[in-house]
Parts: C-alpha cells; structure tokens; sequence
C-alpha cells in the first residue's frame, strides 16, 4: 500500500526546519560586487567571501543568526515579504469567482460548439474531419486559457460537460479529460501571459512581467501541435475501434446514461447591465481622451498605436451586440477586454501585480453587478472566490518563510556558492537542464505552481547570474517543470477531482497519458536549448 503523501503545508513547514537546521552546520557567507582594472578598464563582478572573511563595509551591513524559534515566525515573515503576490493571488481568485457565479464561461462553450457543428455543410471539413477539428479548437481553446489566466480547478467544472460529448462523438472519457484538462494544462505549461505562473515567477526573479513572450509564444505552439497530435492519434484509435479502449468497461457509465446533468442556461439581460456598459464606455472614453497614442514594448522592438480610442470604439459597438443576445456575452467581452488591457498596460504603461489584480477586481465587479447581483451578494461572492484560493495564498506565504530563514541564517549565498562550485563546469545547457530536472522533482511534491515559483525562484534566478545563463532562461526552467507534471502527479488535488468526475482510475490514467509526459519532458528540455544558446528577445 502507497504511504499517505504528507500535505503541502507539512512539507513546506518540513523545508522550513531543513532549513533552520542547515544554518546550524553551513557557515555564512556573501557575495560582494568587486571592481577591478583590466587593461585599464575598470570592471565588476561578484566575489563570494565567508563572514569571517568580509570586506570591512560589507560586514557592517551583513547580519547572521543561527535559525531556531524563527521556525515558527516563518509565516508571519513570509507573508510580509511576499505580502504584494498573496493580496494579487486573492484579489484575482474572487475576482474570477464572481464571473463564474454568471456562468459566462459555460455560454461560451456553448456558443462554441455549436458554432462547430455549422462546418459539416464545408467540404474542406468533410475532409480534414469535423470530429478533428472540433477536437483540435476545443483544445486551442481550453490551452490559451491555460496559457493566458491559469485555467486549472475551473477545468472540473467542464469536464462533466465534455465528456458526454465526447461519449457521444464515438470516443472515451480519456478523450473529454484531454479535451479539457490536458488541453488547458498544456496551455498551462506553455505559459504566455499567466499571472499565477509566469507573472509570480518573472515578479521574484526581478524580470519585466511577461518579458520575454516572443519565445514562450513559440514553445507555447509546439508543445501544442505535439500534445494535441498525440490525442488526435488516440482519437483516430478509438474512432476505428472503441473496444480498444481502456476504458471501455468503465465508461458504460456514461453510455447507459440517458441524459447528462443539466446544463441548461437562462439568457437574458437585465437592465443594470446596460448602465454597466455606459459606466464603462464613458470611463473608456475618458481614457481614451486622457491617453490617446500608446506606446507598446515588445522585447526590444517598440511601436505606437491609438490603442485606447479602437478598442473604445470596438466596445461600443461589441457591447451593444452581446447585450442584444445575453447578458452572457456582455461579461465574456468583458473577460476578453481584461486580457487586452492586460496586454497593454504591461506592454504600454509597465504595469505590475497592483496594476493588474485591480484590473481583474474591476472586471468582477462589472460582471456581478451586471447579472444583477447588489453589493452584498458581489462582496460574499468576492470572499468566497478568496476563500477558495487561500490555500495558495497561504502557502506563498509558508514558502516566503523559507527564504526568509535562509537569509536571516546568512546561508542563500553560501548555498549559491556550493552550487556554482558543484555545477560550474557542466557547461550552461547541462546547468539548465540540471534546474530543470529540480524543478520537475519539485513539482511532484508541490503542485501549487505560485508556491514553487516562491521557494525556488529566490534561489535559481541570482544563481543563474554567477553560472551565466540568463534568468529569464531559469523562469522557463521552471515554466516547463511545474507544467507537465501536473498531468501525473497524485497530490495535484484538481487531477484527482477530474479523474474521480470522469470516473477513470488512477492507474488507468498513468497508463494512457505517460507517454505524452515522457514525450513532453523531453520536449521541455530542447525547448530550453535555445534560451542558452541563441540570443532572443528578452533572455
């Protein structure tokens, strides 16, 4: 019998004492930035010394302490030193909250997959298969969710309505999981602009929030034609011979069923909506008035556009059009309008977690207050979307105290230096593929992405600087090793909730989707190739 896995707060608070432990026995240590003349020049570079060993202004300034009681400060110190990343973690948890209350998301699929259906009457379709092609946007769909705003527990939610589906398509429950969970977690890996991965991770590592998008854009499209070409040769499979399922037996279930659980919609528009879409064009217009030419950032390139004014007008015209036909709409154009705006304020106005956790408040308060919610109802929402993600919130926290003894213990860069000695001459693509290996073992214990971009990001990126590989490279690390994992590993509480609505077993499941994690894996790391090896925007 498998031993229970230990919860992630007893494995982190475990790290936290490991770590107390080890100021017992490393001695302190620092790295100093040394300037020196070569031909002439002068030129600096950071120089590690022991404590004993300290240049006189340096040691004035460095203060060591062997870590005991602290242990049980951690999570105050933690929370005060990751304080901007926990209230962003909670301020966008019930925002989202509050748009799922108006089961918007639910009326986009809708909308989606019967708009799938009118290809049958195209030839063209015929040909490439309209089955594949449903598969292929489903999965496009769900991936940039993923990729763009972390879609991951919201997943279960869908999977009760995919895989009837998918039944009905001729295919297995394997396929609606892939349709949606692997699909978003896909996206998920090939992070673009997610603010619970990339944004947390780029944030610690001192790097501009999304920089560095070009390439991740890239890895993000062929970690999708791998995935989703792996699920279209099941599907090819199961098409030909449903009996050759694995799950065959166990999906009777679903077959037996005569009616999947309702997933009927109300659509309607109340008028409050329409005061919320005046409210919001008068304030775009305002905007767009106050800042009429933008300047947008894209790596080292830059272009001006009158990005505020169009997408005012677009508004305008958009807004109308979703009202007419629900209210629905209204607040997935207003999702979609989030993400724009996200684009430009990081790209245009350089913008941070601040900037954008108000952005997200503002976009759930538009959305309950146009489904007609009062300001009770919108506040009990916003603290049940805040309770939901707590747990993340906290363990940032519980991970911040890690480093927090750590520093406090004098020993982060003496840890540096032990690496760097250890790695030093492995050459920078081993070194890249050695961070990524850490933190692909990391991610099977910890699957809370924000909590391993805290415990991990502090210490790789300032020890990517001494190694010379690029932090941005060492973000990617990470990006890849705390994505593909999540498919496999048994302390990711939303794979188990999926599995356990799909009624697929766990065995099962390692046993149909382990090649196309071996195959990911392996994919990760010759996407890190070039992040050493080439120059790229933004690395």
């Amino acid at each position: 019998m498998l031993k229970k896995v230990p919860h992630t707060y007893v494995i982190v608070f475990g790290i936290i004492v490991i770590s107390a432990i080890l100021t017992w026995f490393i001695p302190p240590g620092k790295y100093v930035e040394v300037t020196t003349l070569v031909d002439g020049r002068e030129q600096s570079r950071m120089v590690f010394f022991y404590e004993e060993n300290l240049p006189e202004a340096a040691a004035a300034e460095f203060n060591s302490n062997v870590q005991t009681w602290q242990v049980f400060s951690a999570l105050f110190n933690g929370f005060v030193k990751q304080s901007n990343i926990i209230v962003f973690i909670l301020m966008i948890g019930g925002a989202f909250w509050i748009m799922n209350k108006s089961k918007a998301i639910d009326v986009g699929i809708f909308a989606f997959l019967k708009f799938t259906k009118k290809l049958e009457n195209n030839g063209l379709m015929r040909w490439l298969g309209v089955d594949n092609v449903i598969i292929v946007l489903i999965m496009i769909m769900f991936s940039i969710f993923g990729a763009v705003f972390g879609m991951s527990e919201e997943t279960i939610a869908f999977v009760i309505i995919l895989i009837p589906l998918a039944i009905s398509m001729g295919y297995d429950s394997l396929m609606g999981v892939s349709m949606v969970y692997v699909a978003a977690h896909l996206g998920f890996a090939g992070a673009i602009l997610n603010p619970f991965t990339i944004g947390i991770a780029q944030g610690l590592a001192d790097l501009p929030l999304f920089s560095g998008i070009e390439y991740r854009m890239f890895a993000w499209l062929v970690i999708n034609i791998v995935g989703i070409a792996f699920v279209l040769r099941y599907a090819k499979k199961i098409r030909n011979k449903p009996q050759s399922s694995i799950m065959y037996e166990e999906d009777s279930y679903w077959r037996k069923r005569e009616e999947s659980e309702s997933t009927d919609v109300t659509y309607y528009t109340p008028s409050i909506a329409w005061w919320v879409y005046g409210i919001i064009l008068a304030t775009l217009t305002t905007f767009s008035f106050i800042y009429p030419y933008t300047v947008m950032t894209v790596g080292n390139s830059s272009f001006g556009f009158y990005v505020l004014p169009f997408f005012t007008a677009l508004f305008a015209i958009l807004g109308i059009l979703s009202l007419k036909k629900s209210v629905h709409f209204f607040i997935l154009l207003l999702l979609g309008y989030t993400i724009v705006f996200l684009i430009v304020g990081v790209m245009g106005y350089d913008w941070y977690v601040m900037e954008i956790a108000t952005l997200f408040l503002a976009m759930g308060i538009a959305s309950g207050l146009s489904i007609n919610k009062t300001a009770d109802e919108i506040a009990i929402l916003f603290l049940e979307g805040v309770k939901d993600i707590m747990s993340a919130a906290i363990i940032v926290g519980l991970a911040g105290g890690i480093i927090v003894v750590l520093s406090d213990g004098g020993i982060i860069d003496s840890i540096l230096y032990g690496l760097s000695k250890a790695m030093g001459n492995f050459g920078n693509v081993a070194s890249v593929g050695v961070m990524y290996i850490i933190q692909t073992i990391v991610n099977i214990v910890i699957p809370s992405g924000s909590a391993k971009a805290a415990i991990t990001m502090p210490i790789m990126a300032p020890f990517s600087d001494l190694i010379g590989i690029s932090r941005q490279a060492t973000v990617m690390a990470f990006q890849f090793g705390d994505g593909f994992t999540n498919m496999i590993t048994p302390t990711s509480g939303v794979l188990i909730a999926v599995l356990g609505i799909a009624r697929i077993p766990y065995h099962k499941w390692v046993r149909w989707v382990w090649p196309l994690i071996v195959t990911l894996i392996i994919l990760g790391f010759l996407l890190l190739i070039p992040t050493v090896t080439m120059e790229l925007n933004g690395f």
